[in-house]
Order: structure tokens, then sequence, then C-alpha cells
């Protein structure tokens, strides 16, 4: 794998631009080829009213010294946008799912501290709706890995490989902590502060451009939400799967137990004609693990 060392973040909306001009032409494949390139930025420091406004709308405390445990993830997302854009990343910009994301954080992350910043693609692997996407995105404090994150990305297209089993019984849904009432303007509040402006988040004649009736909230703060309402410790590992979109305005129940798990589900006020097809619905599931010391 070749390093290629950046001289400062890339903006995000030209990437975005290019991704989508390109994303006609793309042939996505698990077998295809993806860049073996991993991206180095060096000197990363956050912006603190950035930040502030990051920690704000997605509900963890502010004036904390130290970055939430999702802040490095909106970090990266500059570069990986970068690879997954290129000429030679096989999958459509246009239409690709965020469907996972795990996070390792190794201690406490000073948010006045310089990193340095890696991502690379990990690898293409089928899928029964498409090809997905391994992206790892690495923070360094000097040579030490002190935060690490693996995120998929799901391309659907036609594809022969068989589905997965349904399980027969769902599983029991966890206990409802809190209810929240999502504004309609959640995600140009968050697009704001992560600087991911995707039309889909933003107005409901943007989404509906894209199949959506009306704007949905970005994965990235679902998940984000819901950690700053369990609490993460400081070394810690969290997985989370976005299982559906949550529709703006909305409701969720926020829902957890005592061994770490929590979900994200529809509550019951979202609107009366859609209530029979959302309420209960799962957005997010995952779990919050402490690291042993």
């Amino acid at each position: 794998m070749t390093a290629v060392t950046l001289a400062a973040s890339p903006a995000l909306a030209p990437l975005l631009a290019r991704g989508a001009l390109r994303s006609p032409f793309k042939r996505p494949g698990s077998d295809a080829d993806f860049p073996r390139t991993r991206l180095v930025l060096p000197g990363v420091r956050a912006d603190l009213p950035r930040l502030a406004a990051y920690e704000r709308v997605c509900g963890f405390a502010c004036g904390d010294d130290a970055l939430p445990v999702t802040y490095p993830h909106i970090l990266g997302f500059p570069l990986a946008m970068r690879l997954m854009s290129g000429r030679d990343f096989p999958l459509p910009l246009l239409g690709l799912v965020h469907t996972s994301i795990g996070i390792t954080r190794h201690t406490a992350l000073p948010a006045a501290a310089d990193y340095e910043l890696g991502v690379h693609v990990a690898g293409l692997a089928p899928h029964r709706r498409g090809t997905e996407a391994t992206v790892v995105t690495e923070l360094r404090s000097g040579e030490d890995v002190v935060w690490q994150s693996t995120s998929t990305y799901l391309a659907r297209h036609r594809t022969n490989t068989p589905a997965a089993e349904t399980p027969r019984t769902a599983p029991e849904p966890l206990p409802v902590v809190e209810e929240w009432r999502l504004a309609g303007d959640v995600g140009r509040r968050y697009g704001a502060a992560s600087g991911d402006r995707n039309p889909i988040h933003l107005h409901p004649l943007t989404a509906r451009l894209f199949g959506f009736p009306r704007a949905i909230a970005h994965g990235m703060w679902t998940v984000a939400r819901c950690l700053a309402a369990h609490g993460v410790p400081e070394r810690a590992r969290v997985e989370a799967e976005f299982r559906a979109p949550v529709l703006l305005p909305g409701a969720v129940a926020y829902a957890a137990d005592g061994n770490g798990q929590f979900e994200l589900r529809s509550a019951m006020g979202v609107p009366p004609l859609e209530r029979s097809r959302e309420w209960g619905r799962v957005h997010v599931e995952g779990q919050v693990l402490p690291l042993a010391v």
C-alpha cells in the first residue's frame, strides 16, 4: 500500500460533485480492483467552534476537553471521500449507503492536541444486495494509534450472492430510556457542523430527488446521539449497524439495557399515516464494550 501525505484536508463539496459525475460510469463488483493508497494528513487539530456546534447538535456535553468518541470520523471523512470519489474506486458514490461502523478508542483524546489521520480502503466484499467496501480510519498521537474505525459502505446492484437466512423470531426490544422529537432541520444543523451536506439530509425537496418522502437524518448523527445518551468509557469498543433511515421531522425512542446494548427505533410520535409502517422500526442497533486495561 502506497502512503500519500496531504498538506490539508480536502474540501468536501468538490469531492461530492466529482463522485456524482463519475457514478454512472462505475461498474461495481466484489472482484473489482480498488485504490491501494493510504491517505495521511499530519498536524490535524479540531476546530473548537465547529466542535462545539457538533457537540450541541449530537447531545454531547459541551466544554469537555476531549473529542467525542465519534468526532474523529468527522475529521477523517474528507479523506475517505477523496478515496471513494476517485476514478480508481469501483463503487458509485451516488446511492452508496453507510451500513455499519466499528470504533475503538484506546484513550481519551484531548480536543486541543495535534493528531495524524490515516485512511485507506481495506477491501471489497460481496453482499446479498450488491458490493460492500470497507474503509479504515486511524487517528495517531505520535507513533500510537489512539482511535480507529472500520466503516462499511454498500453499493446496491444485481448479485448472485444468496440472501442470509432470516431469523425465525425477532429479538425482544430493549427497554426505552428516552423518546426524542426530531426537528426538520436536524440534517441541516448536523451538516453545518460536520461538513457533510448530502442533499438527502437537507430538505424534503432535495431528498425526494433520491426517492425519500422527506429529508433523512445522517446515520452518523443517529449513532452519535445514541452514544451521547449512553455514555462511553474512556477505553471502549463501539459497534453499530444502520438498519433504516430516520425521516425528519419525526419521533424516535432510544432504548438500552445494562449490558451495553442500545438501539434507536421509531416512536409513536410519527405522523399518523406512517405510524403503522414506522412505529417500532429499528433504525440503529449497537453495543458499547469497555476495553480491558
